[in-house]
């Protein structure tokens, strides 16, 4: 779908076609509503504006673990930098989403495109040292950028998605 055919959505489907890229369901009814966008530039700034704090629970219900193996759809694609790793490697991601999880009460949220296993586990150890407010604006920043790409690749040709 182009830019166009988005803008021309009636809003239901507009939003439904929203819950594809995140699972918060305030944030699609807001950048829905915001429609029609002259670019995607234009989308790109309407989607993190709208983004808030409201909207974090319910797009991380959305995401499975970094490193699950029975993740499928955009997440797969997104985590296959995963696929490759070493059992060690597994094994801690597994460890440190647990440790993440009690700490937290959510999964580990990251932008996982073009990221080794190995940078993921790092960055999930050194979020393990954040307070609970700074770990959560630091997910609503990966979300966005989840989000952005997600948005890419919905409005992008289909060869470009292959």
């Amino acid at each position: 779908m182009d830019l166009h055919t988005f803008n021309a959505l009636p809003l239901p489907e507009a939003e439904r076609t929203l819950l594809t890229c995140c699972s918060a369901p305030r944030w699609a009814r807001a950048v829905a509503t915001g429609r029609p966008y002259a670019s995607t530039t234009a989308l790109h700034t309407a989607a993190a504006a709208a983004l808030d704090d409201a909207d974090l629970d319910a797009a991380l219900a959305g995401h499975p673990r970094i490193g699950d193996r029975q993740a499928g759809g955009q997440s797969r694609r997104e985590q296959s930098g995963v696929g490759d790793a070493a059992a060690d490697v597994l094994a801690a991601l597994d460890e440190g989403n647990r440790a993440y999880e009690e700490r937290f009460g959510h999964v580990y949220l990251v932008c996982a495109t073009g990221r080794s296993a190995e940078d993921l586990l790092a960055t999930l150890r050194a979020r393990l040292s954040h307070d609970p407010a700074t770990e959560r604006a630091v997910a609503l920043t990966e979300l966005a950028a989840i989000n952005r790409i997600r948005l890419d690749r919905l409005l992008a040709p289909a060869e470009a998605v292959r």
